[in-house]
């Protein structure tokens, strides 16, 4: 017997084959998801998946939808024509403020007083996408963790992907197929910093501003004309030391308010305070929600701003479909590395780089 072996017979120790850990994945599952590809279903399983609350195919035709590439789009548009008639008949709110506001944690809160009232709920965060990497965090669902797991509700983080106006129709695409999908209450959350407040504004049916107090925004929200947008608007985190501060900040809001016009829907914008973590006036957000939609119905402003809704969203669609066209025309594509050159040299104004170009582009055979 060698050195080695009698050391290795000598051992203490002695090391037994392990037994294989099962995988944590269901095989069975995983071979059904891959079969649901986005591109791989037809529109019509789409449609019939999506009426069937089915949420694995929902989420696949919001990818769908959110895909840039053409044969994606084309799909796309066909489900939503299936879906187009089985919807519309939701309350579309839009909910927005400063980061640190508490969005998330009053959607969470929000949203579970909703579903106790027997609603359905389609949660769409617009999360904003890094002008340099294009990527976002898309964060929002492992916030509203308690609220994710709710089976009533169905939470779905988008980037926004530097598009404002993709913003406006892809998420008001999500909204059809949600709609069809059978959720009555759709709560959008923007980024809070920026255009797109203005944009979501512009398809739903309810703009809700949250406020702190005493943290200096709510001059900084006269001043971004975002108060006027709201419908109304309810300083979060009242409670505790916080309460006088609260007080102070809904007089100084209530006072600003009246340097507006009157809305045309006949609605007056309502200013109250709620406390997400305390729970105290989340209730009274869906009284004062409820008394709009009843005046806005009741006045037909509701179905006009919805028909206006959609004639905006139909010509942005337009400005869009035709700035993709013009980039990837090869006449322009060609011109346009060259006059970029000049332009950055100095031998070529940028007015005159664009006149060269768009003329170039009218005037291709």
């Amino acid at each position: 017997m060698s050195l080695k072996e009698d050391n290795a017979f000598k051992s203490a120790l002695k090391i037994n084959k392990g037994v294989e850990s099962p995988s944590s994945l269901n095989s069975d599952a995983t071979k059904r998801l891959r079969k649901l590809d986005v591109g791989r279903l037809s529109p019509l399983e789409y449609f019939v998946g999506i009426r069937e609350g089915n949420r694995t195919i929902l989420s696949k035709a919001i990818t769908l939808v959110e895909s840039s590439l053409e044969e994606h789009q084309d799909t796309a548009q066909k489900v939503i024509s299936l879906c187009l008639p089985y919807s519309g008949n939701s309350v579309r709110i839009g909910i927005t403020g400063v980061p640190g506001v508490g969005k998330s944690t009053f959607i969470e809160a929000f949203g579970n007083y909703l579903t106790s009232i027997g609603k359905t709920i389609a949660v769409l965060a617009i999360d904003p996408s890094s002008t340099r990497s294009k990527g976002s965090i898309l964060g929002d669902k492992t916030r509203m963790d308690g609220l994710s797991k709710n089976e009533n509700v169905f939470i779905r983080p988008s980037p926004s992907a530097g598009s404002l106006g993709g913003i406006a129709r892809k998420t008001r695409e999500t909204v059809i197929l949600c709609e069809a999908a059978g959720f009555n209450t759709i709560l959008i959350e923007t980024v809070g910093v920026g255009q797109s407040e203005t944009v979501v504004h512009s398809i739903v049916d309810f703009f809700l501003l949250l406020m702190l107090a005493g943290a200096g925004d709510e001059l900084q929200g006269i001043k971004r004309g975002i108060i006027e947008m709201a419908d109304a608007i309810f300083v979060n985190k009242a409670d505790g030391d916080n309460l006088p501060k609260v007080n102070l900040a809904l007089t100084e809001i209530r006072n600003a308010l009246h340097l507006f016009n009157p809305d045309e829907s006949g609605w007056s914008p309502v200013v109250e305070s709620c406390s997400a973590i305390t729970g105290e006036g989340i209730s009274h957000v869906w009284t004062v929600i409820s008394n709009y939609l009843i005046l806005a119905h009741g006045n037909h402003y509701f179905q006009r701003r919805r028909q206006n809704q959609a004639r905006q969203i139909m010509y942005q669609a337009i400005e869009n479909t035709l700035l993709n066209h013009f980039y990837r025309t090869p006449v322009i594509k060609k011109l346009l590395k060259k006059t970029e050159e000049e332009v950055l040299s100095g031998t070529l104004s940028a007015d005159s780089g664009a006149k060269i170009i768009t003329e170039a582009f009218f005037n291709k055979p």
